[in-house]
């Protein structure tokens, strides 16, 4: 243990640990700009300067370790007066439209602005230049609005492992690109939007759906179906002033009628049915000596990456669409004829936590009514927004509830939306398959969590069954390496792109990096979706009655052909692109 002062304040903390977190102990918060916690720490932005006595110059807090009898500083003029310059030179240098950016009111820079009184024309000069890059479907990255923090470039390189993304040039012609500086639509991302999350200004921000939703619901010829995904309800009351981890779904569902989508339906129906035809497609694999380990393909972003990086692992994905593509699939095929609607005229908005479901709607093999299975996708934040602007008054809202019957779920689908949800819904429906009984516990605690890795064996009458999770791309990769290797024998592998699952997807709320320095996004979130599994009444997919239903009138058994060619899709080889 190592004491110093910080402030006038004696401080005892463990030896290696910085100042920055020390003056937390201290209750004393440093500004930062650049830090990220574990991700992004290489002192760049110099906001969280202090003084320390006997040094010739300030240091930076977030890199520089305590020392036995150190005298740290924290607020003095010399320290105010440094921080406040560095902030305005990169005020010199930013596209200034705070009241139009999409992160107004919630940009590190221009809280950090406010608090330390800049002036932001005090550097009046040469300002650099970019063109918007608007290549993708999914993301669009103003390099007028960067502040060089490098936080996009630390999670792309070391939470993700893709590194599409880098510093370009020198001096004050630095900026973030591609290689050759070509489209971020050109290169291997994952469409993951993880740099969006950890983005503290407006540089990066998805590729908004909202006029065209709204231009949907504005036509009288349109049926407009919306559905959120199960990580959207655990987040969503954080855009108006919830707790971390609050489940908000049932004002969400009110806030979507007064919308004016004509019909509410949920993502989690979606979540059960891929459970249907993804624990008959493992088990089938099993039975008949398929391909092994199958791996889940619920995940966009895991799909693109196994495309770029591990194209010789293909076979190993299920061929179930993800849970969002099924239920568009299900409305524009079963609901269109059971309401005597033509799919055309159908129009399927999916919320989701996720960018890489932008991209994921755009895809060959995703249309099986001869129409895009779903026709816009909205992030969580982007149907906040429309909430916000149109004065509905969430918190005021009385809980509402879905639409039958491609609203019901059980407890096995709304865990989807953490990691190991997916795992933990599948083996309980094979393992009550297996062995013909019903499950005295169905609660498979062992994948649960957000540990980067987990795996677990289970005995499931008489057929063992070796399975791994994996959240964050890091750690995909590693599960790859190994099996591709054969050094494993699992037999089922569930990924998600995002560390955490969908709970901490790029499309979620934006939490500032002091919050995710204090608070565990990912857990508190996951909580409130077991907590709702937890109290459901059917925890298990196939119990599901409304699912049961589908397959007695429409797809007949899971695996059946009906089935295949309308929740069932095909991968592609993007290293050969």
């Amino acid at each position: 243990m190592v004491n110093l002062k910080i402030n006038n304040i004696p401080v005892q903390v463990k030896e290696g640990t910085t100042v920055l977190e020390a003056a937390k102990v201290a209750g004393i918060n440093i500004p930062t700009l650049c830090y990220l916690k574990d991700i992004n720490e290489i002192g760049a932005c110099r906001v969280c300067v202090v003084e320390v006595k006997g040094a010739r110059s300030l240091v930076a807090s977030c890199v520089y370790p305590v020392s036995e009898g150190m005298e740290v500083f924290t607020n003095t003029e010399k320290v105010r007066k440094s921080r406040k310059t560095t902030i305005e030179l990169l005020l010199s240098n930013h596209k200034r439209e705070c009241l139009s950016c999409v992160r107004s009111t919630n940009c590190e820079l221009q809280k950090l602005s406010a608090e330390y009184g800049c002036d932001e024309k005090r550097f009046a000069g040469s300002k650099s230049e970019y063109e918007p890059d608007t290549s993708t479907s999914y993301l669009v990255r103003d390099n007028e609005k960067c502040v060089l923090c490098r936080r996009c470039v630390a999670v792309c390189k070391h939470v993700q492992e893709v590194a599409v993304i880098a510093p370009v040039r020198r001096g004050f012609n630095t900026h973030i690109g591609c290689a050759f500086e070509s489209g971020l639509g050109d290169a291997p991302c994952v469409a993951c939007g993880q740099c969006i999350a950890v983005c503290p200004t407006g540089a990066l921000h998805e590729r908004e759906e909202i006029d065209d939703v709204r231009a949907a619901i504005n036509d009288p010829d349109k049926v407009v179906v919306v559905a959120a995904a199960p990580a959207v309800r655990a987040a969503i009351g954080e855009e108006f002033g919830y707790p971390i981890g609050t489940n908000a779904e049932g004002k969400m569902f009110t806030a979507m009628r007064m919308l004016g989508f004509d019909k509410v339906f949920d993502v989690n129906f979606g979540a059960d049915l891929t459970i249907m035809e993804e624990a008959h497609e493992l088990l089938d694999r099993v039975t008949n000596k398929g391909v092994l380990p199958m791996f889940t393909s619920c995940s966009p972003g895991w799909i693109r990456y196994v495309e770029y990086y591990y194209p010789e692992l293909i076979p190993n994905l299920s061929s179930c669409k993800s849970p969002m593509q099924m239920f568009g699939a299900t409305v524009k095929t079963y609901w269109a004829h059971k309401e005597g609607i033509d799919p055309k005229n159908i129009y399927v908005v999916g919320v989701m936590p996720c960018t890489a479901k932008k991209f994921e709607k755009t895809r060959n093999g995703e249309s099986a009514s001869g129409y895009p299975d779903v026709d816009a996708v909205l992030t969580t934040r982007e149907l906040a927004k429309m909430i916000k602007a149109s004065g509905i008054l969430f918190n005021d809202l009385p809980d509402g509830t879905f639409d039958n019957p491609l609203g019901e779920f059980t407890g096995a689908g709304v865990i989807f939306g953490a990691t190991g949800g997916v795992m933990e819904a599948a083996l309980r429906t094979a393992a009550e398959t297996l062995t013909g009984k019903p499950l005295d516990n169905v609660d498979f605690k062992e994948v649960r969590g957000v540990k980067g890795i987990k795996e677990a064996e289970y005995d499931l009458n008489g057929t063992k069954v070796k399975v791994a999770v994996a959240s964050g791309l890091t750690n995909a990769k590693e599960l790859c390496e190994k099996i591709k290797k054969g050094e494993c024998d699992y037999t089922f592998v569930e990924v998600m792109c995002c560390p955490g699952g969908c709970v901490n997807g790029g499309g979620q709320p934006i939490q500032s990096a002091y919050t995710r320095r204090q608070v565990d996004l990912r857990s508190k979130r996951a909580k409130a979706l077991y907590d709702e599994d937890k109290k459901a009444s059917i925890r298990k997919s196939h119990e599901n009655p409304a699912v049961q239903q589908l397959y007695k009138d429409f797809f007949g058994a899971p695996g059946s052909h009906q089935a295949h060619e309308i929740l069932h899709t095909h991968y592609v080889d993007r290293k050969k692109k």
